[in-house]
């Protein structure tokens, strides 16, 4: 005799469930009316004083869905800073300094620098990019946290710009201009280069020197092993004495640029001096 199968009784589940669910899939959770009462054996709703959250305000998205990013009110713009300096060097700027020349070395015993004109509008501003970027030179042996007279190295630092005057007359500068002939130089640089000219135009940057006085002034604050007549000057092809140079058209141009009333500062130094 054939073995008698045996089949799965049907569930006989009420349809009520069912129907409840597809009430709320038809009218949505915000729908009016009344809900269905909940199915046997389902968790109750939630009553007063129980955890369910409540609902969003009026005139609300509601709750962000997973992963949104919380959304606050705007933080306040940071004024743009010059992005190669550290804290330390922009600390040294004063805050009235609305012009500041950058002069950045290759390395601390390079000779070979970059120069760049940055400008803000006031001391809450953003600096910005005005002019250059220019080839410069510096010192023979690179830089120095402490230049001493005759040590060959540029001093690291900010540092005002108050006088200037050359050779040549002053090509259209707010600047007080002193042309004497005492700007005069003869010779060859270290690496045979004719000095001739490098004094034609000169801005005196104010490292043991009376902030003001000519570039020509002998008088060194600091004393004389300190060294002292640092100047930005016209490049004459190679390395300085412990200057700054930049190409003749540059001098005359960065002389109609600056501005005493915004003292103007140079900041100097190599890329890591800078960068502290």
């Amino acid at each position: 005799m054939p073995e008698r199968v045996s089949r799965p009784r049907r569930s006989r589940r009420p349809p009520y469930a069912v129907c409840a669910a597809l009430f709320l899939v038809l009218t949505g959770c915000g729908a009016s009316g009344s809900a269905p009462a909940p199915a046997p054996g389902s968790a109750p709703a939630p009553g007063p004083g129980s955890s369910a959250p409540a609902p969003a305000p009026a005139g609300t998205s509601g709750a962000a869905g997973p992963g949104a990013a919380a959304r606050g009110p705007a933080a306040p713009t940071r004024p743009r800073e010059i992005r190669l300096l550290g804290p330390g060097i922009r600390a040294a700027i004063p805050a009235d300094s609305l012009q500041a020349l950058v002069v950045t070395g290759d390395s601390p015993d390079s000779s070979l620098a970059t120069a760049v004109l940055y400008t803000r509008e006031d001391s809450m501003a953003g600096w910005q990019p005005a002019l250059g970027p220019w080839p410069a030179h510096n010192a023979l042996k690179g830089w120095t946290d402490e230049h001493r007279a005759g040590d060959l190295r540029t001093p690291i630092g900010v540092y005002g710009l108050t006088a200037a005057g050359g050779l040549l007359a002053a090509p259209g500068t707010a600047f007080p201009y002193e042309q004497n002939p005492l700007f005069n130089i003869s010779g060859e640089g270290f690496q045979g280069d004719s000095l001739e000219g490098s004094f034609d135009y000169v801005i005196a940057i104010d490292y043991n020197r009376t902030p003001g006085a000519s570039p020509l002034d002998p008088t060194r604050p600091l004393g004389e092993e300190r060294g002292g007549g640092i100047w930005l000057h016209v490049d004459h092809g190679g390395p300085t004495q412990g200057c700054i140079s930049l190409p003749a058209d540059r001098m005359r141009e960065l002389l109609r640029a600056l501005d005493p009333a915004k003292a103007p500062v140079v900041v100097m130094g190599d890329a890591a001096a800078l960068g502290r």
